[in-house]
């Protein structure tokens, strides 16, 4: 069965419409069903104002639904999927704040060291998310290996592609590898998951700049650690 939201039996009046484009303002006509058109004046290419592409954030048919997916829906897709892993990873830690305390801290320094960083931003904040997730909900994981087979449930249970699953695992399975081994994707993971850290650990107390600073990969996550010891009178 076709989705409902792209079968044309289901449209009304406004299955057609003009908008106006973003770079000249020259009228273009879409079909409601069309991911994105060209504006005939300028060229420039952009995305249907408005369609909805809430269901493309997790539906596995979603190319083969929508047709070829503009850069502009593509990030959008992975924004959403943060967030549904997010929303996922709260319920599986159930009443164990700490955990989603140190998820929420970790994924957020993981976001902020990729506008910097290159690395992958889906895989390395849905990792931050999940990296301490249990086996059972409203418990404490025990190690990586739990949280990984964890993590992976949780992301099948939203029909995210095996090899986003694997990447993500592989994240987290590395968290307590030794930071000079790492590079990419899993140095920003690692320097987000010693961020988070290093902030509840200076609420309790100064941190000599030496130690946390040893301990972090990119020039970036040290300014973040200096910023950090400053605001708390370190």
């Amino acid at each position: 069965m076709k989705c409902p939201g792209q079968d044309s039996r289901f449209w009304g009046k406004d299955a057609i419409f003009e908008a106006d484009c973003p770079e000249c303002g020259h009228k273009v006509e879409f079909f409601k069903d069309e991911p994105s058109r060209k504006c005939p004046n300028c060229g420039h290419k952009f995305v249907n104002p408005k369609m909805d592409f809430g269901c493309a954030a997790y539906c596995k048919y979603a190319e083969q639904c929508l047709g070829d997916l503009p850069p502009e829906l593509l990030a959008q897709r992975e924004h959403l999927l943060k967030d549904r892993v997010a929303v996922e990873a709260k319920k599986r830690y159930g009443r164990n704040f700490k955990s989603i305390s140190s998820s929420i801290k970790a994924a957020r320094y993981a976001e902020e060291l990729l506008r910097s960083e290159k690395g992958d931003p889906a895989v390395v904040i849905m990792a931050a998310h999940l990296h301490a997730v249990p086996s059972v909900p409203g418990g404490v994981s025990k190690s990586p290996e739990e949280s990984a087979q964890a993590a992976k449930e949780i992301m099948e249970g939203l029909s995210i592609r095996k090899e986003i699953i694997d990447e993500v695992c592989e994240l987290i399975l590395s968290q307590n590898d030794k930071i000079e081994n790492l590079s990419g994707n899993k140095a920003i993971f690692k320097d987000a998951l010693i961020l988070s850290e290093l902030e509840e650990k200076l609420k309790h107390g100064p941190i000599k700049k030496d130690h946390y600073n040893s301990l972090l990969h990119s020039q970036a996550a040290k300014k973040i650690a200096d910023e950090l010891v400053e605001k708390y009178g370190g």
